[in-house]
């Protein structure tokens, strides 16, 4: 049968790979969203292979979601309609963490300088990152936008197979299987002996 998923190593990968680096930066709001979506592609796979439409009618409204998701996370961090990069709305106001590509993306590096009048190991003070050969809000807007590459060639490919499996089910007949004869046929021969009964002479 089609895989509604297309290829599922990749987009597993693909979901695992950003869970990986929002858990580094803690993202608690799209560490959540990554979890929903990688279950919901499992009960995508295993509605295909146990031939569960339902199931892959779940997975094609989540694509829909994710994509609504994704799209708000790249304006989230292009600062689209008066958001911005640097709030806490995906750490729920827990911490100030941001992206971990912020300190860790190509090329940068960070710039740390001790407190005054403090002293020990632990005594630094984190003051920029220089260097970067591109800025993390980037780095994040692609991983976005691969996202949703991905969610709508999911979603392409769970219609068509609702669609065949609902032309499978239309084009068999579960009451009379393939039998030529009509089920009421059945019940004739005894319905008729029963009316010869009745009118036999005593």
């Amino acid at each position: 049968e089609e895989n509604p998923l297309g290829s599922e190593p990749e987009r597993q990968l693909a979901a695992l790979e950003r869970q990986v680096f929002d858990f580094l930066g803690y993202q608690w709001a799209p560490i959540l969203a990554n979890f929903l979506h990688i279950i919901i592609v499992i009960l995508g796979l295993f509605g295909t292979i146990q031939y569960r439409p339902r199931y892959i009618v779940v997975y094609a409204i989540w694509t829909a979601i994710w994509v609504t998701w994704n799209i708000f996370i790249i304006c989230f961090y292009l600062e689209v309609g008066g958001l911005s990069k640097d709030s806490e709305l995906l750490t729920f106001n827990i911490s100030r963490h941001q992206s971990w590509w912020s300190e860790n993306g190509p090329g940068c590096v960070r710039k740390e300088a001790s407190m005054s009048g403090v002293k020990g190991l632990d005594s630094h003070s984190y003051i920029s990152v220089i260097g970067c050969a591109l800025e993390y809000r980037y780095i994040e807007v692609m991983h976005s936008s691969f996202q949703i590459l991905i969610a709508l060639v999911g979603f392409v490919y769970a219609c068509y197979v609702v669609s065949v499996f609902t032309e499978e089910e239309d084009s068999f007949d579960f009451i009379g299987g393939f039998d030529p004869f009509p089920l009421y046929h059945v019940n004739e021969k005894p319905t008729n002996l029963l009316f010869k009964q009745t009118y036999l002479p005593a």
